[in-house]
């Protein structure tokens, strides 16, 4: 009998802590109202944020694209698995992005694994904010090179790393919206500081990408910079887009580059073609539907006006992620399941995902939330904090 006492002794001591997750099996598609583990509840932990993932046209364009084409893609992109509808998912992404190429992922964690291990070798060194997306972290920490990792959003910071860390190649990698935070990154300073040290400048833009910038092109946009500025942008769709999967966006050498050495693209199935049709319709949703952006920043001023008016102490966040920082693990824990009994659905976010001492309710909104809505989840944010007050005080 196989012994998992090591495991075993790992599960108590996390649930000791109150750091176990669990998992929610929702029973209807993404929208604002869900029902999960059977109870209908207002749904404002998606990052479905301009409401697309329930789209008419875009589930239209699935449908049509499985009847001919299929479910599968068969293969990995370089096999038989690139299908025109993915060609034509990268032609339009490259012609958004103002860049020359595109290139898709099966997954935006596969992305930035694979762009970072493809660019960088031993002797060469990748910078990385310290509250980087774990997929960033994890592609510096496996791509071989030396790994260090500046403080958030410090220039001074950024510039001392790259003073002591001058021999090889130099990559700086930044997020463009911080999905803990919701803050967007000081992408004009960092790329000057880029060009100042010829070092590579690589943005993962998976928040800002369609929520960002005059027609949703991201927060590179947003910050006014061209290609040559953000010479390797990232992107992923199962958020703005409400699809599934990721890309990379760049010039030839680039995009070429990570055809043939980037690993998480080459020895991975192709994602269902299926899939790079929604795509396309969401990209052309993205595009000419303005509106939801708009919408969603109504909404996000709403809250946070609400919020202020209640005294909740919010991070400086213009995005849709709008967090509210309890610090301790069993506290956040406690509030989401306060909201949860007034039918809410906020997720308690705890360590290892945030520092020890910042455990939050991670509250990100969407196009398709109502004013209703916002202000039935400030209602609920009010009550929860009062009785969470009651409670604390008993027990202390």
């Amino acid at each position: 009998m196989t012994d998992w006492s090591r495991l075993t002794s790992r599960l108590t001591q996390r649930q000791q802590q109150q750091l176990i997750r669990q998992r929610n099996t929702v029973e209807t598609a993404q929208s604002a109202e869900i029902i999960s583990n059977g109870e209908k509840l207002l749904n404002f932990c998606s990052n479905d944020y301009l409401g697309l993932a329930n789209h008419p046209q875009v589930i239209t364009a699935l449908q049509q694209a499985a009847v001919e084409y299929g479910v599968g893609s068969g293969a990995s992109h370089l096999v038989s698995g690139h299908s025109k509808l993915h060609h034509e998912l990268e032609e339009a992404l490259a012609e958004f992005t103002g860049r020359q190429r595109a290139l898709l992922f099966s997954t935006g964690y596969m992305a930035n694994v694979g762009v970072i291990s493809a660019l960088v070798e031993k002797g060469d060194v990748v910078l990385q904010d310290k509250l980087n997306h774990a997929s960033l972290i994890d592609g510096g920490l496996l791509s071989g090179a030396r790994f260090t990792r500046y403080l958030h959003n410090d220039l001074a910071s950024l510039t001392q790393k790259l003073q002591q860390h001058q021999t090889g190649q130099q990559l700086i990698v930044t997020d463009g919206v911080f999905s803990m935070d919701g803050d967007i990154a000081p992408l004009t300073d960092i790329a000057t500081v880029a060009k100042q040290h010829s070092a590579w400048l690589m943005v993962d833009d998976a928040h800002g990408f369609g929520c960002l910038g005059p027609n949703g092109e991201g927060s590179v946009t947003e910050a006014g910079l061209a290609a040559e500025d953000i010479p390797i942008l990232v992107g992923t769709f199962g958020k703005a887009l409400g699809t599934s999967g990721a890309f990379v966006a760049g010039d030839e050498v680039l995009i070429e580059s990570l055809i043939q050495f980037a690993r998480p693209y080459i020895y991975t199935t192709a994602m269902p073609p299926a899939i790079a049709a929604a795509t396309l319709a969401s990209l052309k949703l993205v595009q000419t539907e303005n509106w939801r952006r708009e919408k969603l920043q109504r909404n996000i001023s709403q809250f946070r006006s609400g919020a202020s008016h209640l005294g909740l102490q919010l991070m400086e966040s213009v995005t849709a992620i709008q967090p509210i920082v309890v610090g301790d693990a069993e506290a956040a824990l406690m509030l989401s399941q306060q909201l949860k009994a007034q039918g809410i659905l906020v997720t308690a976010i705890r360590p290892p995902t945030v520092p020890v001492g910042t455990s939050r309710l991670r509250i990100t909104l969407s196009a398709s939330h109502s004013e209703q809505q916002v202000n039935q989840l400030l209602e609920s944010l009010e009550q929860a904090c009062k009785q969470f007050k009651t409670t604390s005080s008993r027990l202390n």
